[in-house]
């Protein structure tokens, strides 16, 4: 039950900061990266040891598909992280309530390629910093994860918001910043994403 609370805590907070620092008025313009990834980072130093600090059903999927998570344990997790964007998608809501939010109207294509490739890249650097054998005991697991993110935001950001997360995406959907009618390419570039890292990660560290 710990390794579940855990989750929805990170992933809580993942989402309130996105909401928080995206919504005008009282965002954070161009430093919302900045603190989007530095609270993923926080949160994976916080979390990780007790849960792994996934906070993203994606790297979950990732995880599990490189033998670092049990198959009962994974339908928990998502659902854990599904809820806690939910509830900080609500609190958003209400706390930016006099906003006015336009939803996005990106290229599904763009979406598509964009989420993709940087799902790939967080959960690429989750499996080698957080679980390869090589790189256990690491202090630097948390800042690349965060960095991570952070980059990906800033790089396709205006592309397709960066949810790189299927949490996100339900949480950004909720909060009107996404069309629920694009949900689902968010869905599944993410969690493809997610599959094919893990896949990559089997092929470069064949001695894992």
């Amino acid at each position: 039950m710990n390794k579940y609370i855990v989750e929805f805590i990170g992933t809580f907070f993942l989402l309130l900061v996105i909401g928080l620092c995206v919504i005008e008025p009282g965002g954070a313009g161009a430093m919302a990266p900045l603190a989007i990834g530095t609270i993923l980072m926080v949160m994976v130093y916080a979390g990780g040891h007790i849960s792994g600090g996934h906070y993203n059903p994606a790297v979950t999927l990732g995880v599990w598909m490189r033998g670092k998570c049990e198959a009962k344990e994974v339908p928990f997790y998502m659902v854990a992280q599904v809820l806690g964007a939910l509830a900080a998608s609500l609190l958003v809501v209400y706390l930016k309530g006099d906003s006015l939010i336009v939803a996005a109207n990106p290229k599904i294509a763009n979406v598509f390629i964009a989420e993709l490739i940087f799902t790939f890249a967080l959960v690429f650097v989750v499996l080698n910093v957080a679980t390869a054998k090589k790189t256990t005991g690491n202090s630097y697991y948390g800042l690349a994860i965060g960095f991570t993110l952070m980059t990906a935001a800033y790089s396709i950001g205006s592309i397709s918001g960066c949810a790189i997360n299927p949490a996100v995406a339900i949480g950004i959907t909720l909060m009107g910043l996404s069309k629920l009618s694009n949900l689902w390419v968010f869905l599944v570039a993410n969690f493809a994403g997610g599959a094919l890292a893990s896949m990559v990660f089997k092929i470069t560290n064949s001695d894992e």
